[in-house]
């Protein structure tokens, strides 16, 4: 049942991370971990990686390794493109090229971890 619903879920899940990250939030969220907002940057992109996978696999009907690479790149482009939009049309946020490092790596990071999965767990 919630193969049919992972489309929907993506898509809000897309829309609250694109909010959040074009939104002012200082002063809202303080994170006193060292690189705390990088691992963030890196937890959401494995999250929205997972769901585009899985989005392309059920909803698409894509193959598990076509699915996967499209899960990569789309977050990789929604990454680079929601930082271009925090210093274009934000006065608040700017666009930090490390952000972008931090999300492709969770997106590779959730690759890797799928790969790894449909390869020695699920034949």
């Amino acid at each position: 049942m919630l193969k049919t619903y992972f489309y929907l879920i993506t898509l809000l899940y897309s829309i609250t991370l694109t909010v959040v990250c074009l939104v002012d939030l200082n002063g809202v969220i303080k994170v006193e971990i060292s690189f705390g907002d990088k691992i963030f940057h890196s937890l959401a992109y494995v999250v929205l990686t997972v769901l585009w996978y899985y989005t392309f696999y059920y909803n698409f009907k894509f193959d598990k390794k076509r699915a996967l690479i499209y899960a990569v790149i789309v977050s990789i482009i929604f990454g680079i493109i929601i930082e271009v939009l925090q210093g274009t049309v934000t006065t608040y946020r700017s666009t930090d090229i490390i952000d972008v490092f931090a999300n492709s790596l969770g997106a590779i990071f959730a690759a890797v971890v799928i790969g790894l999965k449909n390869k020695y767990i699920l034949k």
